[in-house]
């Protein structure tokens, strides 16, 4: 039994409605042909050359993405660009590349439900309902109370390593029950965060918005990166896919390439 980029497509909108995205983001099939045949999805956090070049060494015909590859107008996707180049290679070697973004944030479960199972949650509720059981972060209580240093160790533990590291804002020391997640950039939601809520992690944490956070609240925050925490996500949006195309109907892999954009972390200053 054969899959096509379009049956492919549909089992992804299933699990992630693209109406569920932010209005001023772009998701679904970015380039592909609907009627393709489809063997081998690789998924990955960044739509970049790296990973293209990664989904022909491993023979992926498509690229589930979490990032959008175009957010503004383009004008053009000349091949001497780097977002041109990554369009031409994709077109000329018939892959095709979806992306789901702010809709796998929303959706349950997505991504800050992968965060928030790291963390240790089972039971959670959305941070910023977007409807019944959907919308942005997610907030729970841990089964056994823990410490904010010894969250931050079990994030370490289980993210994919990166130079950015992990950064805490607050007592290492504090004790912790409720926590709330956000994966990718989530200093937007502080302003909505419970008032009861230990410990929020996100990523993309800002001095300003931290620093007035914990003058307000006295709470903890651990920042992760950006690219880990989503990076979560990326296994679990596989193994739906496999469930709901059938076993044995298509190969799913998922890139293991850090395409954040820090590259090297020197250590704290004097």
């Amino acid at each position: 039994m054969t899959t096509t980029v379009e049956q492919a497509v549909s089992a992804l909108e299933q699990r992630y409605p693209s109406e569920l995205a932010s209005d001023w983001d772009a998701v679904g099939l970015v380039c592909g042909d609907p009627a393709a045949t489809v063997q081998h999805v690789l998924f990955a956090v960044d739509p970049v050359l790296s990973v293209v070049d990664e989904a022909l060494a491993v023979g992926a015909d498509m690229i589930v993405a979490h990032h959008p590859l175009f957010l503004h107008g383009v004008h053009s996707v000349a091949p001497t660009t780097p977002k041109g180049r990554v369009v031409h290679t994709l077109i000329s070697h018939g892959i095709a590349l979806y992306c789901a973004h702010t809709n796998a944030d929303h959706a349950r479960p997505g991504v800050s439900d992968a965060l928030a199972e790291a963390c240790g949650l089972s039971a959670t509720t959305a941070i910023d309902p977007a409807g019944e059981q959907v919308g942005t972060g997610r907030v729970g209580d841990l089964l056994e109370a823990t410490t904010v240093g010894e969250l931050g160790d079990r994030l370490a533990s289980v993210l994919p390593a990166t130079e950015h590291g992990i950064r805490i804002a607050g007592g290492v020391d504090s004790p912790v029950r409720r926590v709330a997640v956000c994966g990718g950039a989530g200093d937007s939601l502080l302003e909505s965060l419970d008032p009861a809520v230990d410990v929020y992690v996100t990523g993309d944490l800002r001095h300003h918005r931290a620093q007035d956070y914990l003058l307000v609240t006295g709470k903890a925050l651990i920042d992760v990166p950006h690219w880990a925490a989503e990076w979560l996500w990326l296994p679990q949006a596989a193994a739906s896919l496999d469930e709901d195309m059938g076993a044995g109907t298509l190969t799913t892999s998922v890139s293991t390439i850090d395409t954040s954009p820090w590259s090297a972390h020197i250590g704290r200053t004097s």
